[in-house]
């Protein structure tokens, strides 16, 4: 408790100010008194204060209209009343009114005192939750572009506050589009290494060879070509931050020899004997299941470990559909400025249009949405109708609504319906794409397939014979939904 706070006391009783100045003031508080209402008012729109004590039977401007208009100058301020005994009532109708208390007299000193140290503590604790709202608020504005106000994001933003000014390595995990490089440079914003190099590998788009030689350099003769002597990327980084886009498609081979930069902090060149120190801070991201990858082979168990000291998670658009607003009206503003399209606004009916979608791009699909609107729209309003088309048609699941008969049912048959037309109505959502239907349940697409098999569930056809059922992620179907038969389980019926 600030015992320094400032009270203003209100009060036409020339012994009750008094009594008040003393007790307060003894206690550490910086005291200003005011006779009157009107008196208090010029007072407290002179000098701030943290805390009021109003009589609330005064002449001229009473208790309760002076505690309206200490009110209008500062919303948050803990006013106390003073009343008689008789006037109770009343008190208790300024509390409705926004009063922090009130104390009947004669009162004790100890009882106004106990009071006036909440009222300090109630107002301290909200300045400090404002300002720190308005700290992380500065803070998001910094993140590297990074938009989005939902709980999911937030959570996010305080683990980039927490985990940067650490020298740790950090994993950031995540599907692709959903702003894993932006998180990964807001955490070198954030860290004591800002004002150094923020290195990005492209991982895995490189044979082992050269991609070794791009992160750790070469001696002259390495390999052929290898005319001169290089510096590698891990050198350009030193004091600064390395991260690594993709990590999972790193080679095998090349996996050790990053394995030992992260716990030595030290490498070798390419066709090189001389070990090189390096002071670098490791970020990492990756689309893949990294686990699975160690199961299968595929990625180091050591490098797995040591690359998830600290992880993030990154959500995709669809779990965080509070912020497509906020992100589409961001696009906007950044594509109506690049296209001198000034004055733009989404319509109501495009702003749902662009909630309801599940986006299985993520925010880079969103970008690329609003951008095509920007540049094909001539007028100032962007309808439904400048939204892609995959948007517009893409159907949603829906559980429907049964009714148990008199005679039973059987449970089992129930949950194999509606398994069987969950799994129908996401591979419809997802344009009869196995891979992004398996991504839209959270389960493994080998688990999808052998449900597929499971349940016999074929692949629609087009007018011209051709499947709509694959593999893999090639495209969105031609029709928009298909007609079904009344959906039923054993033995239910629909209400």
């Amino acid at each position: 408790m600030r015992r320094n706070a400032s009270i203003l006391v209100i009060d036409d009783e020339e012994i009750m100010r008094e009594i008040l100045d003393a007790l307060l003031t003894r206690e550490g508080y910086q005291v200003r008194l005011a006779a009157s209402g009107a008196e208090g008012l010029e007072v407290a729109r002179t000098a701030p204060f943290d805390v009021a004590i109003v009589d609330l039977m005064m002449p001229g401007l009473d208790g309760l209209a002076t505690l309206e208009e200490l009110r209008k100058i500062d919303d948050d301020v803990p006013v106390l009343m003073i009343t008689a005994f008789a006037s109770v009532e009343t008190a208790i109708s300024a509390m409705k009114r926004g009063a922090f208390d009130y104390v009947t007299k004669p009162f004790k000193n100890d009882e106004v005192l106990v009071m006036v140290r909440n009222a300090v503590e109630r107002r301290q604790l909200k300045a400090e939750n404002t300002a720190l709202r308005q700290t992380i608020q500065a803070q998001q504005q910094n993140f590297a572009g990074i938009i989005g106000h939902s709980p999911r994001m937030t959570q996010v933003f305080n683990l980039i506050i927490q985990a940067a000014p650490s020298r740790s390595t950090i994993l950031i995990t995540g599907e692709s589009g959903t702003g894993k490089e932006l998180v990964a440079r807001a955490i070198h914003a954030h860290s004591p290494r800002a004002d150094r190099a923020f290195v990005t590998v492209n991982s895995g788009n490189l044979p082992p060879d050269l991609l070794e030689s791009t992160l750790f350099g070469h001696v002259k003769g390495a390999f052929t070509g290898a005319v001169y002597p290089k510096k590698g990327l891990c050198d350009l980084a030193d004091k600064g931050s390395i991260f690594f886009d993709e990590i999972g498609n790193i080679p095998l081979e090349t996996q050790a020899k990053l394995l030992r930069v992260i716990q030595e902090r030290e490498f070798m060149r390419l066709g090189g004997m001389e070990t090189i120190k390096v002071d670098v801070r490791i970020i990492a991201a990756t689309n893949c299941d990294l686990r699975e990858m160690v199961s299968e082979g595929r990625f180091r168990e050591d490098l797995y470990y040591r690359l998830h000291v600290i992880s993030i998670y990154l959500p995709p658009l669809r779990e965080r559909k509070d912020d497509i607003p906020t992100l589409a009206q961001h696009f906007l503003d950044k594509y109506s400025r690049e296209n001198n399209k000034f004055g733009l606004e989404l319509t109501a009916e495009a702003v749902d249009l662009l909630a309801d979608y599940d986006w299985p791009g993520n925010v880079r699909e969103l970008e690329n949405v609003i951008e095509r609107a920007v540049v094909l729209t001539s007028g100032p309003r962007i309808g439904a109708d400048l939204i892609p088309e995959h948007v517009r048609s893409a159907p949603a699941f829906h559980i429907p609504r049964f009714v148990v008969p008199p005679e039973g049912i059987s449970f089992k048959d129930v949950i194999t319906s509606v398994e069987k037309r969950l799994i129908e109505e996401t591979l419809e959502a997802a344009g009869g794409v196995q891979k992004r239907a398996a991504e839209l349940l959270h389960i493994k697409p080998t688990t999808l397939n052998e449900m597929i098999k499971r349940y016999e569930i074929g692949p629609r056809r087009k007018k011209n014979g051709a499947s709509e059922l694959t593999d893999e992620r090639d495209g969105k179907p031609e029709g928009s939904s298909r007609s079904r038969q009344p959906f039923t389980g054993s033995g239910l019926t629909r209400e």
